[in-house]
């Protein structure tokens, strides 16, 4: 008869920990997300290794819980009715105050601040866990490696870590039976490896015009917000999206293609002509990124200050025939232009494109609406008509 042992210990309270431990990071991913528009906006994280620890400062968490009287006071367990949710009931007298009024150096508890550590690829992964490439469509497929490792082959050869057990044994029990020596003494020659294969998945074509005003009206603000964005617009395509291809362009009054080290480093100069980036993303699009085989999404940054805005609209109608979406966005640091209304570029392409679900406009006055933009610029959009 088998023998059972019972024992008085809550198997609860063994579980307990890491449940709190991971009901706490819920908590803390809760309070980052409400706040990512200041938090990825700072340059220290923008800036950071990959790899890098980032410290996240964020107020204590407590759980709901009774708080009891530290003064000791007597109180009475019933009111005199008549009160309605949220009347308050009185208040404790504060201890930083005086005789005749005048305050004394304060004695109470501040609030409690601690510091999150994240990796920035656990924080990419917060940022991203909503964004999508918008109206994307079945025109081209490529095989990329996938995250899984599919262990699907038996070798005789192989890394001792892969050493299928069960195979080994049973080769090593059919070559003693044949012996006529039943037993599972094994040899060299029993030994069964499982072999691996990287995996691939099928992604659709997509190339993302990265493209950039580095004209002379381009302050140290706007050049920031710039590489902002496109900092955490490249991330979000290089984690979600392996397969996009992504092509970078400055403009003043010229375009010109460069690589992503010169995207971000160029300094601002010269006059500025918008049209030509989407001029010279066309020919690029001619030459190697056929509409009928890639989605194709511009997104060009600007201060909206611009020579031509009607010839810009013409180039724009242009690139919406083709792509899957058209990006407009335009950084304000002038006090005068830090409003919801866009300067005379964004008003010329909204009044273009009211009724058209390819064009979508930002604007940014601060860092913490390089957020939103993003949120904007790679949400799920409703289904629109196929441009190519």
């Amino acid at each position: 008869m088998p023998n059972f042992s019972l024992s008085d210990d809550a198997w609860d309270l063994h579980r307990r920990a890491e449940r709190d431990r991971q009901r706490h990071n819920e908590k803390v991913k809760e309070v980052i997300r409400k706040n990512l528009g200041g938090i990825i906006s700072q340059q220290d994280i923008i800036t950071a290794d990959q790899g890098k620890i980032i410290k996240i400062p964020i107020r204590g968490l407590e759980l709901p819980r009774l708080r009891f009287d530290d003064g000791d006071r007597e109180r009475v367990g019933q009111g005199p009715g008549n009160t309605k949710p949220g009347d308050i009931l009185g208040r404790a007298p504060s201890s930083g105050q005086g005789v005749g009024g005048g305050k004394q150096a304060g004695q109470e508890p501040g609030v409690d601040f601690y510091e999150a550590e994240l990796t920035l690829e656990e924080l990419t992964d917060l940022v991203f866990e909503d964004l999508h490439l918008p109206n994307l469509e079945e025109r081209g497929v490529k095989q990329v490696p996938s995250d899984v490792i599919d262990f699907n082959t038996v070798s005789r050869k192989g890394l001792r870590g892969n050493l299928d057990r069960k195979r080994t044994l049973l080769e090593a029990y059919k070559r003693n039976a044949k012996l006529g020596k039943p037993g599972w003494k094994i040899r060299e020659e029993d030994l069964r490896f499982k072999n691996w294969e990287i995996t691939t998945q099928p992604q659709r074509n997509a190339v993302i015009f990265a493209m950039r005003d580095v004209s002379g009206s381009m302050g140290e603000f706007e050049a920031y917000i710039c590489r902002s964005f496109y900092f955490w617009m490249l991330r979000f395509l290089r984690r979600k999206y392996a397969s996009a291809e992504i092509v970078f362009i400055t403009c003043h009054t010229e375009a010109k293609e460069v690589d992503e080290h010169a995207f971000f480093t160029l300094g601002d100069s010269g006059g500025t002509r918008m049209s030509e980036a989407y001029k010279l993303a066309q020919q690029i699009i001619e030459q190697r990124y056929n509409p009928r085989e890639w989605n194709i999404y511009p997104f060009l940054f600007t201060d909206g200050y611009n020579w031509g805005d009607q010839e810009c609209v013409e180039e724009i109608r242009k690139m919406v025939a083709i792509c899957n979406l058209v990006g407009y966005g335009e950084i304000a640091s002038d006090v005068w232009n830090q409003s919801t209304s866009f300067a005379p570029l964004g008003q010329a392409i909204q009044e273009a494109f009211a009724n058209e679900p390819r064009v979508c406009t930002v604007k940014i006055n601060s860092k913490e609406d390089v957020w939103p933009a993003l949120k904007k610029f790679f949400r799920k959009y409703p289904e629109v008509q196929s441009a190519a």
